[in-house]
């Protein structure tokens, strides 16, 4: 017998399909590619994954992570200092930090755990947190929490926007601690983050600027440093945080760069980090092959640049009109939720695997097909999926 909840979702889910925003999970049979088998649908060229330098599959990431199960075994079975550190561990993280440019860094299970820890572990009711209109979830959520049990005090200015930013924190002059918040790349948008303006904002008042460099790292930067190496500015940023999740293989994890104290207070203080078991050995030696892979390897970024350059040229040339960037983001703007997820399904059923996103993911009336390229694509594989957009955009009267 049915209980009142499950009544009540199963009404809100029947209206998610009557209105056609039911979101369906498609199954692959293989590893996350360029092209790869999908159940019930053959190959598919994948135009929305976050495997943006094709390293999922890479053979020498894949090899690291197969060595460091016969090493260290499947799980760490504790939290890091019940039962001790994994030395692939403290590879992973001295690479990590290396990589974005700090003294130090510290692992989580996820980018969204690192961004739930940093907030609430290291501001105080004394403090004053900004974040940036357009940032991702996992800071809004994390931000939330630190308000609600740390009673620090909170904001919002508007995106990208250095007027509002600087008003905020010129009326914050009471505060010990003031902390901005941005991601890099915004997920959504595809846009890269005023860093240099930012940073000026942020360096009048004396306030730290953290980084989510999710979308970056891997991606921006000559050899794919993330938004401080694209704008010279490596080694400025306060803290970053970032995943291992999308760029640098696609497997779990996130982590906190930063001072070594932010590091060392995040070890003792960190709910995220002192009530979860570490990443599982295989995971982060996958991670820290990738990383080595990307110091040896920076064309696969140039690459990355080449293929998102001629895409959305391509675009624009059969007449979408995809947001301008430089990132492999490139969100071609439908309009409603309906109408983003049933282009989705029509490029599907030619092939094209890329995600409709709608509200309340993004705003109402700016659903889009959120196309997301990688070094691994071949100009065949671009040009099949632009074959399929001219197709598929024709018969919904888009172009």
């Amino acid at each position: 017998m049915k209980n009142a909840l499950d009544t009540r979702l199963g009404n809100e889910l029947s209206a998610f399909r009557r209105d056609g925003v039911y979101k369906r999970l498609n199954f692959l049979e293989g590893p996350q590619a360029a092209r790869v088998r999908m159940e019930g649908r053959g190959e598919v060229v994948i135009l929305s994954s976050n495997n943006y330098l094709g390293l999922c599959n890479e053979p020498e990431v894949v090899a690291a992570g197969k060595a460091a199960f016969d090493r260290f075994g499947a799980g760490s079975a504790s939290v890091r200092f019940i039962c001790g550190t994994l030395t692939i561990h403290r590879e992973l993280e001295a690479a990590l930090a290396r990589l974005v440019g700090t003294a130090s860094s510290l692992s989580f299970m996820s980018c969204w755990n690192a961004n739930e820890a940093f907030p609430v572990t290291l501001l105080t009711e004394h403090d004053l947190v900004l974040s940036d209109q357009l940032n991702h979830a996992s800071i809004i959520d994390g931000i939330r929490l630190a308000k609600s049990i740390t009673r620090c005090q909170t904001g919002v200015y508007q995106h990208n926007d250095m007027a509002d930013l600087d008003a905020k924190l010129g009326q914050a002059n009471d505060r010990q601690v003031k902390m901005v918040v941005t991601d890099g790349v915004f997920s959504m948008e595809g846009s890269v983050v005023n860093l240099p303006d930012l940073l000026t904002v942020c360096r009048k008042h004396g306030a730290i600027l953290v980084v989510d460099d999710s979308h970056s790292t891997g991606v921006l930067g000559a050899t794919g440093r993330g938004t401080a190496e694209h704008f010279g500015l490596l080694g400025e940023v306060d803290i970053i945080t970032t995943t291992l999740g999308k760029a640098l293989s696609g497997g779990a994890g996130g982590f906190v760069a930063g001072s070594t104290e932010v590091s060392d207070y995040l070890i003792q203080r960190a709910r995220p980090q002192l009530f979860t078991n570490a990443l599982p050995a295989p995971v982060a030696a996958a991670g820290l092959a990738a990383i080595r892979y990307l110091e040896v390897h920076p064309e696969r970024v140039r690459k990355l640049q080449d293929n998102t350059r001629y895409f959305r040229a391509g675009l624009k040339e059969l007449g979408f009109k995809p947001l301008d960037g430089v990132t492999p983001i490139v969100p071609v703007i439908i309009g409603e939720t309906a109408a983003a997820i049933r282009m989705s399904e029509l490029l599907l059923d030619e092939g094209i695997f890329v995600t409709g996103f709608g509200y309340p993911v993004v705003p109402q009336g700016t659903a889009r097909v959120r196309c997301q390229i990688s070094a691994a694509h071949s100009i065949d594989d671009l040009d099949e999926a632009l074959r399929a957009f001219t197709k598929v955009g024709r018969r919904l009267s888009l172009i």
